[in-house]
């Protein structure tokens, strides 16, 4: 758990250390534009199942038919490890390009930012309509928990938390 928190830790303070290398320069909007198009990219591999629904459909998630089958209900198409190692490694390539000139395309800025956000807009609105159409949540909250029902149960509720 630790080195995971480190891992991410560490990407974030790539990311502060080229939004600083791009507010100094004044400059590199372009890099700036087409890492903000990569991270989308990966965004949507790593919210994406591992098998499309709409690409194989089946009845819902198989349950396992041999003791040695496990049930996995979402597998994502980009494991969170390949998904930081690979923004890890596009943070390191974007702020190695700040420092060479012939990247430093002079372009209008503002622009390049409303055409992210409507692209980021409409790509998740995309990704999450997938996700409620065929019902899945690529994120996990963790092992539920089964404690005490509320007090309306009464005493005698056979409540098996006792």
């Amino acid at each position: 758990m630790a080195f995971w928190i480190s891992q991410w830790i560490g990407t974030a303070t790539l990311a502060i250390l080229f939004a600083l290398r791009v507010f100094y320069v004044q400059g590199f909007y372009i890099v700036t534009y087409g890492l903000g198009i990569y991270i989308l990219n990966l965004l949507i591999g790593f919210l994406s199942p591992l098998v499309d629904p709409e690409v194989d459909p089946s009845d819902g998630p198989m349950l396992p038919t041999k003791g040695s089958d496990e049930f996995k209900p979402f597998i994502r198409r980009l494991p969170e490890f390949k998904f930081w190692y690979a923004i890890t490694k596009a943070f390191i390539i974007s702020i190695m390009m700040t420092f060479f000139s012939m990247f430093d395309i002079p372009v209008f800025w503002p622009i390049l930012l409303c055409y992210w956000f409507v692209l980021f807009t409409l790509t998740m609105k995309k990704q999450i309509m997938h996700m409620i159409k065929y019902k899945y949540v690529p994120f996990s909250i963790g092992k539920q928990k089964y404690g005490k029902k509320s007090s309306s149960a009464g005493s005698n509720g056979g409540s098996r938390a006792d």
